[in-house]
């Protein structure tokens, strides 16, 4: 796979995995109500991910000779901080970051085993994350 297709889409991976990690940081402070113990730790547990992940990308770039980003993609503030508020933002971010992880799949397919797995992986982990917002968000019959 060609650097110059697959450096670009890492290091906005990069910076979306960043983005996630002020995100899910900021939503875990904004919980509060009888459930806030269970959920603040998911939303911190989500933001370790994102710089796991981001760690993880990180040392990709490099490995292909590339330069990581410095930047984090933007950070929207809407002042809505009902736990279904936070989750339907979490939810746009993981769908934005899925997509991405999927151009990379696309883009590495039979060309670089190392990528094509990565992006592989990564798309199962926010395909599973995006299903267990959505249940999240189910209300009960």
């Amino acid at each position: 796979m060609p650097k110059q297709t697959a450096l670009p889409l890492l290091n906005e991976l990069l910076e979306h995995e960043l983005a996630g990690v002020v995100r899910y940081t900021h939503y875990s402070f904004m919980v509060f109500g009888h459930g806030r113990i269970p959920i603040i730790n998911w939303l911190r547990d989500k933001g370790m991910e994102s710089l796991t992940h981001a760690q993880e990308i990180g040392e990709l770039i490099t490995a292909l000779g590339g330069h990581p980003s410095l930047k984090i993609k933007p950070l929207l503030e809407t002042h809505k901080h009902s736990v279904d508020d936070i989750l339907q933002e979490s939810l746009a971010h993981e769908k934005e970051q899925l997509e991405i992880y999927r151009q990379l799949y696309e883009a590495s397919k039979d060309k670089s085993v190392l990528l094509e797995e990565f992006a592989r992986n990564k798309i199962c982990e926010e395909e599973t994350h995006a299903a267990d917002v959505e249940k999240m968000l189910k209300k009960s019959l």
